[in-house]
């Protein structure tokens, strides 16, 4: 994995620990209450099932989370969010 994929982990896992409550100094991670999902997902140029299989979302979910009859986890609004900012480095952390 390159150096770049591996920070990204382990940002990812310090984001998850934090917001579990494992850990509370070193950093604030904003986690936001709501994530258009629709938004970032078409800011990618994605149809649902590509942005589904790529970022590893249920096709339902997503579906659901735009139509507005959920809401993401607040793990899953931290990976929105990284998707959202860094799709790219979501992607090479995520290939085989």
């Amino acid at each position: 994995m390159s150096k770049a994929g591996s920070k990204l982990i382990k940002s990812a896992r310090q984001a998850l620990a934090y917001a579990r409550g494992e850990i509370t100094e070193g950093f604030v991670a904003h986690v936001p209450e709501e994530v258009d999902v629709k938004a970032i997902r078409l800011g990618l140029g994605l149809t649902q099932p590509e942005f589904s299989s790529r970022f590893g979302f249920d096709v339902r979910a997503v579906q659901e989370w735009e139509q507005k009859r959920r809401q993401p986890e607040r793990s899953a609004r931290i990976l929105l969010q990284v998707i959202a900012r860094e799709p790219e480095a979501v992607k090479r952390a995520l290939a085989e």
